[in-house]
């Protein structure tokens, strides 16, 4: 028993240790580190924020952003270092200009691509259907015996 509540202790702080605690002389400061954390992507996990990264990577962002904030610059001034830095791809929404505009008009271009293809697709459909040759007699005859067969 004692070495189950020894083993379950240090797993418990062990725990703790990963907990970063971050303390401001403002609330607002507070607030705007939050935003930012939240807003900025992690550069090594790309599909999450730097609040919700454990990589080491994000880990030294959120102290900078904390240094920049505690220092009394804005939140623009850390988006700038971050921005300057690291790039636009830090940045969950990338300002539209010539080197993101793939990212920003890539998914009209291939919807549109998608919608002319679809287009087409359903011309040749329904040409195809119209050069069907109509049934002769013969062959309407004997469509009507067919169904008299069948309705009993």
């Amino acid at each position: 028993m004692r070495v189950c509540l020894i083993l379950f202790g240090l797993a418990m702080s062990l725990s703790l240790q990963a907990i970063e605690i971050r303390q401001f002389d403002d609330p607002a400061k507070q607030q705007a580190y939050e935003n930012l954390v939240k807003e900025l992507r992690c550069l090594v996990c790309q599909n999450q924020s730097l609040a919700d990264s454990d990589a080491d990577l994000a880990k030294d962002l959120r102290t900078e952003v904390y240094s920049i904030i505690q220092s009394g610059k804005s939140e623009q001034a850390a988006v700038k270092f971050l921005v300057d830095r690291y790039g636009d791809f830090v940045l969950y929404n990338p300002p539209l200009k010539t080197s993101t505009s793939l990212l920003w008009l890539g998914p009209f271009a291939l919807l549109l691509g998608g919608l002319v293809f679809l287009g087409v697709l359903a011309r040749k459909r329904s040409a195809g259907r119209k050069a069907e040759p109509a049934l002769t007699g013969e062959e309407r005859q004997r469509l009507q015996e067919l169904k008299k067969k069948l309705e009993g």
